[in-house]
């Protein structure tokens, strides 16, 4: 295919263009992956278990049973205390609006290669259309298409999804896209302070403690596209990391392909259409003084289809201050992290270091290197 946007080697091993970026209609044809999407050896461990997933059942807690609170508080405890992994059910989201979400990314990622590219990602943004990151990184390329937008509501009656995507001038068809990621993005947020209040007990400190700190955040909505791949073995939707945010509620479609690492292998989470999938993030590691960990997960691809799934990453004001709670630290003793903000952090990312099993120690090594007279930014 000669769309006249990409340039292809003879041998059909490597695509290059000016513009940083991938048709994913021409790659998902090749049999030989290009080496730009290939990834070492060692991050390519098959799961060859499934998960079994923490389930939380939030009915009782969300009718106010303290009994089931306490349960599902524990629950959640043991599973942030090792892998920082569960899913929730029962969580009051209504599924046809996730079956609605769908539906229009679906519309989105169809579109034609050049009208996706209209609404790419500009340099220093983190919202538009992003082909493969190749707008950041040169190797090991995630075989995905992605499109990012803000989310904040912030006592405000301004519906900042749906302008977001009025401005992307895409027509009419697309107007009710906006709409609808809107109300999504709502919902997740109503289901993330509800996950800060429960987590919060799950800790034994003031229940709305973290709801507090997270009621003015601006969050980030991702809807990702995995293409299938003729050639699996070697490429990965997304390489294994732990995300840097604060707590990530992310709903998959029926292909599976998501993977945790937990007891020191890699484990395949099998979907379930009325459930989210939750972990910890950087973020809350920090917040919780170590006591939850960051979950290191990845996306796998396949041969015979693609995978869809949807992200809400919930974030804090950038100017917050990330600090555990008092109570946290008067038990522990010693506070693990430095304070910082999640500003920093994330120009870190965005900037800096690209997101692995390490960030946040990497992270926290440069905060405390770098000159006191010379703040991050």
């Amino acid at each position: 295919m000669d769309s006249g946007l990409c340039l292809v080697s003879s041998n059909h091993q490597d695509i290059l263009h000016q513009n940083h970026f991938y048709d994913p209609s021409w790659l998902q044809k090749q049999r030989n992956v290009p080496t730009n999407f290939i990834w070492p050896k060692e991050y390519l461990v098959n799961a060859n278990e499934e998960f079994q997933a923490p389930l939380i059942d939030l009915d009782g807690f969300l009718k106010g049973n303290e009994e089931a609170t306490d349960n599902a508080a524990k629950l959640i405890s043991k599973a942030c205390s090792t892998h920082g992994f569960f899913q929730v059910i029962n969580h009051g989201v209504d599924l046809s609006l996730v079956g609605e979400a769908y539906d229009q990314m679906d519309a989105f990622f169809k579109l034609p290669i050049d009208k996706k590219l209209s609404v790419r990602k500009m340099k220093g943004s983190m919202w538009g259309y992003s082909g493969a990151h190749a707008d950041r990184f040169s190797s090991k390329l995630p075989w995905k298409e992605t499109l990012s937008f803000p989310f904040h509501d912030n006592n405000s009656f301004e519906p900042v999804v749906t302008n977001y995507f009025n401005s992307m001038s895409m027509g009419e068809d697309f107007q009710q896209a906006g709409v609808t990621f809107q109300k999504y993005c709502e919902a997740m947020k109503k289901l993330g302070m509800k996950l800060m209040e429960i987590i919060a007990i799950s800790l034994g400190v003031d229940r709305l403690h973290y709801k507090y700190l997270f009621e003015d955040g601006c969050s980030i909505m991702r809807c990702n596209y995995y293409p299938s791949c003729q050639e699996p073995s070697v490429a990965l939707g997304t390489g294994p990391h732990c995300d840097p945010t604060t707590l990530t509620i992310l709903h998959q479609d029926q292909i599976g392909g998501l993977d945790v690492f937990a007891d020191q292998k890699w484990q395949t989470v099998r979907p379930r259409p009325d459930a989210f999938v939750v972990n910890i993030g950087d973020t809350f590691t920090a917040l919780s003084n170590g006591r939850y960990k960051s979950c290191l997960h990845r996306a796998v691809v396949n041969r015979y289809k693609e995978r869809r799934s949807l992200a809400f990453f919930l974030c804090p004001k950038q100017d917050k201050m990330v600090r555990p709670p008092q109570d946290i630290l008067v038990i522990d003793g010693t506070k693990k992290y430095p304070d910082f903000t999640w500003s920093q952090l994330l120009q870190y990312t965005q900037n800096y270091y690209r997101a692995d099993e390490a960030t946040l120690q990497n992270f926290t090594k440069w905060l405390l290197s770098s000159n006191t007279t010379n703040p991050l930014p």
